[in-house]
């Protein structure tokens, strides 16, 4: 059974108030034992050994009443037993109140360390109550927060690095075509709107790779046939395939194939894959897609998709990188075989804000093998 901080509370109260009641019954029996021998020595003599033992009784209760009044409790040397007692019971209040306060200054001195800019700071999470949960819930929080600091950082820094080129090329241009004094024809226009609109789809890139960096990518989820969605998907870009001289084909069982999924994200996510197998296939390659339904994978069912080509590869050393956002294995995959080298980075966190993630497999001079898995029947 969880234990939470009202039980604990509770169970310190009434531990306190078992040695309050442990430490009033030693008193009275300590002074109780004291009045007896005080009796004895007092009142035990002749006429109260001749009295009957009814008188005798009346005797010793009268005189232990007369001598367990509040006044007599409070007299010196009991008043300190008395003191002696109720110090211990203040003293186990304070270190209980101590005890249960000690996780709250933990939290405290943490939030404080965040105030100041430190996204770092943690709280021990000790116990599983409330202020374990509380715990959590802030690590949680400072967590998603470093995150979404490292995304904004990386984000400006990406910005910063990738716009600088082509705007030093447009900058570049127009001062040439300054100096030259003559009229900027289209074609040189066109050159200019070229780099424009490239700038343009890399800053979008890197907005919706930094939200979903961060955690923060809006999903519409909705049922989808995988079969079918795929089937357009591979038309669409099955005639740039050909137009390079390359084979494309769908390998997919007949019956539909739920997924709880965005399909605008999703579609992205393959399309993305496949632009990719394309640019690095060589004419006369081959292109294939495969279906498949129930893998089980980490103790749970899954939808996998592969994306098998038969192109330059990747080496070994540069899988662990490969979807690292502007990472660029060899010089055959530069910024010059077009895109923004966004791409991968975009499907992997596509994918796992889905709930599922993507596997690669290849080797070079033979192909690459890209496998989604996609949580089957959510």
């Amino acid at each position: 059974m969880k234990i939470t901080f009202r039980m604990k509370v509770f169970a310190c109260m009434v531990l306190l108030m078992i040695i309050v009641s442990i430490t009033f019954s030693l008193t009275t029996q300590l002074y109780a034992g004291e009045l007896v021998d005080q009796f004895r020595k007092e009142r035990i003599d002749a006429n109260y050994l001749k009295a009957m033992p009814e008188d005798q009784i009346e005797i010793f209760i009268s005189y232990f009443i007369d001598n367990m009044k509040l006044d007599t409790l409070l007299n010196v040397t009991h008043g300190v037993r008395l003191l002696f007692f109720i110090s211990i019971g203040l003293l186990f209040s304070f270190w209980i109140s101590g005890v249960l306060t000690l996780p709250l200054k933990k939290l405290i001195a943490a939030i404080e360390r965040v105030a100041q800019g430190d996204l770092n700071a943690k709280v021990p999470v000790d116990t599983k109550d409330e202020y374990g949960k509380v715990a959590q819930t802030f690590n949680d929080m400072t967590f998603r927060l470093s995150e979404a600091e490292e995304a904004r950082s990386r984000l400006v820094a990406d910005v910063a690095h990738e716009l600088r080129t082509p705007l030093s090329l447009m900058q570049l241009k127009l001062e040439n075509y300054q100096q030259a004094g003559q009229q900027i024809s289209p074609e040189m226009l066109l050159r200019i709107h070229d780099e424009v609109i490239r700038m343009s789809l890399l800053v979008d890139d890197l907005h919706v790779l930094s939200l979903a960096e961060a955690g923060r990518l809006s999903l519409h989820r909705k049922p989808l046939d995988l079969t079918v969605h795929l089937e357009r998907i591979v038309d669409d870009v099955k005639f740039e395939a050909e137009e390079n001289g390359i084979a494309l084909s769908l390998y997919t069982i007949s019956r539909p194939i739920s997924v709880m999924v965005d399909p605008r994200r999703i579609t992205q996510v393959f399309f993305n894959l496949l632009t990719n197998a394309i640019r690095y296939t060589p004419s006369g390659g081959e292109i294939m897609v495969k279906i498949e339904e129930r893998v089980v994978d980490r103790n749970a069912y899954f939808v996998r998709v592969s994306v098998i080509d038969t192109g330059i590869g990747i080496s070994e050393e540069a899988l662990p990188r490969l979807f690292d956002r502007f990472y660029r294995v060899d010089e055959a995959r530069s910024r010059h075989t077009g895109g923004t080298g966004l791409g991968l980075s975009i499907a992997h966190h596509f994918v796992k804000a889905h709930g599922g993630f993507i596997r690669v497999e290849s080797e070079p001079e033979k192909g690459t093998t890209f496998s989604v898995y996609l949580p089957h029947g959510q």
